[in-house]
C-alpha cells in the first residue's frame, strides 16, 4: 500500500468507529516506539522469583513451574478457540491439536529440568519449606481438563461407585479423580492442601463446567460428521501425551527425589504420590469414545 492508501485506510477505520481520525493520528506523533523489553514485560517477568531459602536451585524450581503455567495458558488459549467456535473446519481442528501436542511434548521433555537439573540434597532440604503447597494446586491444570472433557470422564471407577443415583454437577466434583490425592474417604478428612485449593478455586471449576456443557472438546468432536483418521490420531496422541506420558514423567521425577534411596518421603501436599500420580489409578481420559475397551483396561501400562 502507498502512504496515501494507508492514510485513507486509517481514516476509514476510525470513521467507521464513529471517531475523529485526526485525534488518533495526532496521538501517533507522541507515542513512543515499542521495544522488546516493554512488550514482553521482561523486567516484571524476571522479578517474579521469590525463593524462601538460600538454596540456589530453589530459583530453578520456581522458574520451571512458572514456565509450566505459561505453557498451560497457551494450551487453554487454543482449547478456548475450539470450544467457542460453532463452525470450525477439520483443518483448524488438526492445526490446533498439532499445537496442543507440541505444547504437551514441551511439558514432557522439559521435566528433565526438574529431574536432573537440581541438586538432590538441596532440593530435599528446601522442599520442606514449601509444605503444604503442591503442584496439585495448579488451577490451570484443572481448567484445561474441564475444557477438554465432561466432568464425568474425570471420575475413576472408585469415584463412580460413590455417586448417587441422579448426580448433579457438585456430586461429580466431590468424587473427581484428583480429590483422591487429599481426601481420606474413611475418616472424611481433607488435607490442608486440598482444603485451600477448594476454597480458592472450586466455585470457578463448577462455573466453568456449567458454561462448557455441550461445548467441551470431547463433545465438539462428537458433533463432527465423519472425523478423518488424521484427526482421530491427533486426538489420541493428545490424550495419551497429556494423560499418560506426562504423568509418568512426573512420577519418575518424584521417585528420583522421594524414593530413589528407598526413603519413601511424603509429598509436600501430603498425597500418596506413588498411587495418585500413576495414570492407571487416575484413569483420566479426555476422549474415551475413541479408545477400545482393551486400551482403556491397559491405560498407563507398559510406558517408560
Amino acid at each position: 500500500m502507498t502512504q496515501e492508501e494507508i492514510i485513507a485506510a486509517l481514516n476509514k477505520k476510525y470513521e467507521d468507529l464513529g471517531e475523529n481520525p485526526n485525534a488518533y493520528l495526532k496521538g501517533l506523533l507522541e507515542a513512543k516506539p515499542i521495544n522488546y523489553w516493554d512488550y514482553i514485560e521482561v523486567d516484571t517477568l524476571l522479578s517474579l522469583q521469590k525463593p524462601r531459602t538460600d538454596f540456589k536451585d530453589e530459583t530453578i524450581f520456581i522458574m520451571y513451574h512458572q514456565v509450566t503455567e505459561l505453557v498451560l495458558k497457551m494450551m487453554i488459549h487454543e482449547l478456548q478457540q475450539l470450544s467457542e467456535s460453532e463452525n470450525t473446519s477439520e483443518e483448524v481442528w488438526i492445526n490446533k491439536l498439532t499445537r496442543l501436542n507440541r505444547y504437551t511434548q514441551l511439558l514432557t521433555t522439559s521435566f528433565d529440568i526438574m529431574k536432573d537439573g537440581m541438586n538432590y540434597d538441596d532440593y530435599n532440604t528446601f522442599r520442606a519449606t514449601l509444605t503444604p503447597a503442591s503442584g496439585f494446586q495448579s488451577a490451570q491444570f484443572r481448567y484445561l481438563e474441564i475444557y477438554c472433557t465432561p466432568v464425568e470422564n474425570l471420575i475413576n471407577d472408585h469415584g463412580k461407585k460413590r455417586l448417587p443415583v441422579n448426580p448433579v454437577l457438585e456430586d461429580l466434583f466431590d468424587v473427581i479423580y484428583w480429590k483422591d490425592a487429599g481426601y481420606n474417604r474413611k475418616t472424611g478428612r481433607k488435607t490442608l492442601t486440598l482444603r485451600q485449593f477448594e476454597e480458592k478455586y472450586q466455585d470457578s471449576f463448577i462455573k466453568l463446567a456449567k458454561n462448557l456443557k455441550g461445548k467441551t472438546i470431547a463433545e465438539r468432536i462428537e458433533q463432527l460428521e465423519n472425523p478423518s483418521k488424521e484427526l482421530l490420531e491427533k486426538l489420541k496422541a493428545f490424550d495419551h501425551l497429556y494423560n499418560v506420558v506426562w504423568p509418568m514423567v512426573h512420577l519418575k521425577t518424584a521417585q528420583h527425589y522421594l524414593d530413589s534411596k528407598g526413603e519413601n518421603k511424603p509429598a509436600t501436599g501430603g498425597s500418596e504420590w506413588k498411587k495418585y500420580l500413576h495414570p492407571k489409578f487416575q484413569q483420566r481420559r479426555f476422549f474415551p469414545s475413541i479408545w477400545s475397551e482393551s486400551e482403556k483396561q491397559n491405560w498407563g501400562e507398559n510406558i517408560l
